[in-house]
């Protein structure tokens, strides 16, 4: 059976994710979506159809990932596509934040993630691809989100390392950097309006062309998707300039 699956699929990117999947990935048998809320995983069954299959739970629960693997062996899954998208940051300055929201922005951005592609990868073939949700926040650290850039940071160096190792099994991975998107993540990281000037200031992404040009890049086999002409810019002067004058400039 050859699957998808899409972790974060309940709201903003990931469910953009999962609508593009499901209209261009017509090869496909089923499109698994995680997320913890259930009832927003059947309402997009509902509105797509039954190849979408609701999978609740929380990936940062090891029980719950060991079910996952459970079903993946029973349904016999081929999975096609792994989308990696479950994450959240906070924004304000690490000793302002508390332990758990630092510690949960680790395990959900750096520990699921990992978690979700080692328990993945065996059922994994050629022409497969994976969908790291990473984010323009890893191309330099960033002050008043410095747990949230590092994850991301993370998330890159693990998407590059992990697509050479993989060549041989000619799997692809994919890191994807969107820029601010107006979705709920916004709302989870306390950023409303004049609460960050850079956020402000910065230009929106919209999610849907992100994860139609994203999707697009795996399939090329690209290494990296940064989308608008802003954020590439950003890209390369991140790699250009010393980072502490990147994150002076930068300052949120």
């Amino acid at each position: 059976m050859n699957i998808a699956v899409i972790t974060g699929a309940s709201s903003g990117l990931g469910l953009e994710y999962a609508r593009e999947v499901y209209n261009t990935r017509t090869e496909l048998d089923e499109i698994w979506v995680i997320a913890r809320r259930e009832d927003r995983l059947k309402e997009l069954q509902s509105e797509l159809g039954d190849k979408i299959v609701p999978v609740a739970f929380d990936i940062t629960d090891p029980q719950a990932l060991a079910n996952y693997v459970t079903l993946l062996k029973e349904k016999n899954a081929n999975v096609k596509l792994l989308i990696n998208n479950a994450g959240f940051g906070k924004l304000g300055n690490f000793d302002k934040l508390s332990l758990e929201e630092n510690t949960a922005m680790v395990r959900l951005n750096c520990e699921a993630l990992t978690a979700m592609t080692a328990a993945t990868l065996p059922f994994m073939n050629e022409r497969s691809e994976i969908v790291n949700t990473c984010s323009i926040a890893s191309f330099a650290p960033n002050t008043r989100m410095a747990v949230y850039s590092s994850t991301k940071a993370y998330v890159m160096s693990l998407s590059r390392a992990l697509r050479v190792e993989l060549k041989p099994r000619k799997i692809n991975v994919i890191a994807v950097c969107p820029g601010p998107m107006d979705t709920e993540f916004l709302a989870v990281a306390n950023i409303g309006k004049g609460d960050s000037k850079t956020f402000d200031m910065l230009p929106r992404v919209n999610a849907r062309v992100m994860a139609v040009k994203s999707l697009k890049a795996s399939r090329r086999r690209k290494a990296v998707y940064t989308n608008r002409i802003f954020y590439k810019f950003y890209r390369i002067l991140a790699k250009l300039l010393p980072h502490s004058l990147v994150m002076k400039m930068c300052g949120t």
